[in-house]
């Protein structure tokens, strides 16, 4: 596997993959590390995942650069998901026994509880988008658990899958508790089918997500999958547009535009339509675009080509059915994988911009006549991953974002984003089950009942 640098369009460091003698070998040393594994303690297990946390403190910068070497998103934001998933390492350290401590449960039995048990080996299929913060999200959970883990990255970002294996051994793991595997999607089904294999967590597109359910089912193991979105963000009459603005084209170009969560609908009123779109010009022109590893640039590259001509593909065909471009919406003549910041307006149901997940730095901007047509469009979606409302009136939004929209995670004068605190995932297209919180600890373990008489 190698990577291409969407900054420069040289191709980086090369990894052999794995053999199918390599990929039976490493689960059968990862079934042997979990026999040991399972029986180890809380604390021991706290203990190890804390120095998890210090060695990707320790070598933030470092990470930080073959993420961006790789997948194209700026340094800064590198460094910031280092630190975040040394933030998801503490959490489940310091909250995992409590989590999942027994549960007693008043029978007409002597004794009735509840125990979480682990399952065993958890099979992880993750994207390039957030190459390490994807993987901590599923792996502290899960090893704090007494689970143990394989990774399958995403090809295009092999150095980001060898340097997280690196933090488990340097942090001293036992060898087989996280185990990493440069393979083929073929060889992956025969993973997901592997006697010793118990589940499967998937983040990634909805077509992805679609076959590994199809093949897990098929040999009934249970899975986790976080997939696309086309998150809407209502802007009712009486928002703060400053804010309204300032946060939605943050959330929008944030990773590049490269999120699942991102701002990607936006849903105004007819009122206020001309000023909103004014101001949302003004500030995704204020974004400079380039170099990722330069402390000025906001947006860097897309992370390929493939992916940018799919995103100006479905710019080019909404234009020709209504839309309206008025900002960027060009492919830049210039060296590297660049989408620059878009605004389509006019944007109708029945155009890609509509229908479609644009996964780039490309907003959309679609009017209503009042607040029961903006949440109407908001779940006119085959999505489900997030949404937010913008009012002045927070009792009135907050309410809307709890029985109205339809998402996972419904957010009120602020931006979508995973927190370990909170539990994540969505609903119809976006997937099922959460990750995070004490909601994602518990989906990879034995809910088991003991009944003594």
């Amino acid at each position: 596997m190698q990577a291409i640098n969407p900054a420069t369009e040289q191709p980086l460091k090369v990894h052999p993959n794995h053999s199918d003698e390599e990929v039976r070998g490493t689960i059968e040393e990862a079934q042997s590390a979990f026999n040991d594994w399972e029986n180890t303690s809380f604390s021991h297990r706290s203990n190890l995942m804390k120095k998890a946390a210090d060695v990707l403190r320790s070598e933030q910068k470092a990470f930080a650069k073959v993420m961006t070497e790789e997948m194209g998103k700026t340094l800064k934001e590198s460094e910031a998901e280092v630190e975040k998933c040394a933030w998801v390492c503490e959490f489940y350290a310091e909250k995992a026994e409590e989590f999942l401590k027994d549960e007693l449960i008043e029978t007409d039995a002597s004794k009735s509880y509840v125990r979480h048990c682990p399952l065993g080996i958890v099979f992880a299929i993750m994207p390039w988008n957030y190459p390490f913060w994807q993987v901590f999200r599923f792996a502290a959970p899960s090893l704090m658990a007494g689970n143990v883990a394989i990774l399958k990255h995403a090809p295009n970002v092999p150095g980001c899958a060898a340097a997280i294996f690196s933090v488990f051994e340097k942090a001293g793991f036992p060898k087989g508790v996280f185990n990493n595997l440069f393979i083929s999607n073929e060889q992956a089904s025969d993973v997901i089918a592997h006697k010793h294999v118990k589940a499967v967590t998937l983040t990634g597109s909805t077509r992805a997500g679609k076959e590994v359910a199809k093949q897990a089912g098929a040999v009934l193991k249970k899975c986790v999958l976080e997939l696309g979105g086309s998150d809407p963000y209502i802007i009712l009459e009486d928002a703060d547009l400053d804010l309204a603005i300032e946060t939605t084209v943050a959330s929008r170009l944030k990773n590049n535009g490269q999120s699942c969560i991102s701002a990607k609908r936006f849903i105004v009123p007819e009122s206020i339509k001309e000023t909103f779109e004014e101001k949302l010009v003004e500030e995704m022109k204020s974004y400079r675009f380039g170099d990722p590893t330069d402390e000025q640039t906001d947006l860097g590259p897309m992370v390929g080509k493939k992916y940018r001509d799919q995103l100006h593909g479905k710019v080019t065909r909404s234009i020709e059915a209504g839309a309206r471009c008025i900002l960027g919406g060009e492919v830049p003549d210039m060296k590297g994988y660049y989408y620059p910041p878009t605004i389509l307006t006019n944007v109708k149901k029945g155009m890609p911009a509509y229908e479609e997940e644009l996964f780039g730095p490309v907003a959309t901007v679609i009017t209503v006549k009042d607040e029961e047509e903006a949440l109407k469009v908001a779940n006119d979606t085959y999505y489900g991953l997030g949404g937010a409302i913008f009012s002045k009136d927070v009792e009135r939004a907050e309410k809307l974002a709890a029985t109205k929209l339809e998402a996972g995670s419904c957010f009120v004068n602020a931006m979508v984003q995973s927190d370990p605190r909170l539990p994540f995932g969505g609903i119809n297209e976006s997937g099922f089950g959460r990750e995070l919180s004490h909601h994602g600890i518990k989906e990879f373990v034995n809910v088991k009942t003991v009944y003594v008489k």
